[in-house]
């Protein structure tokens, strides 16, 4: 029995109906398919810190020669050579950290390029060819690292705490004290080591002129003295 035409035109419908819900969702599974491609299953790098990422470099030329480790800091330690991932190492109150293979480091005071030039002569005389080691660090201890003494012509005389997040210098502590006093001679500041050594610091130099090579990192228990001009105008 020949259908009408409406039927016809009904069922045309539905079929078209089915078609489109049927491309609607096809789209949807492979929307979905591309964004799970896309997704990492791991953290991306840019998700890393800046100071952990230099772990993952192959040259120890890169690593930070500026900053010194203090204790309780950690690092990320790896022996290129040695096609392992990297461990962390923590500096310990006595200064030390513990390495695979060598055992007990001085790493405090040092910068993460100096201790890892130091390992890599330790490894090299028993465990390595020409070993390629890298350092980075990873975080800052919340630890004092000491304190500084400022006396003379500073604005406020007195114990200063050494940050654990920034290389502490000799300009910073005096700004940190308030700055200079007005008959203060800014380009013979007399630093003191705990150890008896001295220097002289020409903060006009640094402030001033931009010369931050002149500048000088502080240690426990330094002195700053900052002495007055002999001549006043």
């Amino acid at each position: 029995m020949e259908l009408s035409f409406a039927t016809r035109f009904n069922s045309a419908l539905r079929l078209m109906g089915l078609a489109c819900l049927m491309a609607v969702f096809s789209a949807a599974n492979a929307q979905d398919a591309r964004q799970s491609t896309l997704t990492p299953t791991t953290t991306p790098p840019s998700a890393l810190s800046a100071s952990s990422t230099v772990a993952y470099t192959n040259s120890m030329g890169v690593l930070d020669d500026h900053r010194k480790l203090g204790n309780g800091d950690r690092v990320s330690f790896r022996v290129v050579e040695d096609r392992k991932p990297p461990t962390q190492l923590m500096v310990a109150d006595s200064g030390e950290m513990e390495v695979p293979l060598i055992g007990r480091v001085a790493a405090g005071g040092k910068t993460c390029k100096q201790l890892a030039w130091e390992i890599k002569k330790m490894l090299d005389k028993d465990y390595f060819y020409n070993a390629t080691v890298i350092v980075g660090l990873d975080s800052v201890s919340a630890k004092s690292r000491g304190k500084i003494y400022i006396w003379g012509q500073v604005r406020n005389q007195g114990a200063l705490e050494i940050p654990s997040d920034e290389a502490f210098t000799v300009s910073r502590a005096i700004l940190r004290a308030g700055g200079f006093a007005d008959f203060a001679n800014r380009k013979a500041v007399k630093l003191t080591r705990k150890n008896g050594d001295t220097l002289t610091v020409d903060v006009v130099k640094v402030l001033e002129k931009g010369q931050v090579d002149k500048d000088v990192e502080l240690q426990p228990d330094d002195i700053i003295s900052v002495p007055q001009r002999l001549v006043n105008f």
